[in-house]
């Protein structure tokens, strides 16, 4: 069994209020859970408002599985557009 493990920076150029960062937020995070059936959450900054770092884990029986799907799931976050990706990680234990 393998664990994979992503966290993503973004940035919310011009937004001003917390509704609008939850807005993108839930966005992002449904879109992506119905997509990949993975899990994902707000893991940082949750009192600023231009700024979103999110986690993602996915759990898998083969190690280049996990890393794929995390792959395509920074690629489809990015290609949303609804924020700017300024810095991504991923780890698999």
């Amino acid at each position: 069994m393998t664990v994979g493990v992503c966290s993503i920076k973004l940035h919310l150029y011009g937004n001003t209020s917390l509704k609008g960062k939850r807005q993108v937020l839930r966005s992002i995070k449904d879109r992506t859970r119905n997509r990949f059936n993975v899990s994902i959450a707000e893991i940082n900054a949750h009192d600023k408002l231009q700024s979103i770092e999110l986690g993602v884990a996915v759990i898998s029986n083969d190690r280049r599985h996990t890393n794929e799907v995390l792959n395509k799931i920074v690629d489809f976050i990015d290609g949303m557009n609804l924020a700017e990706m300024v810095d991504y990680s991923i780890e698999i234990f």
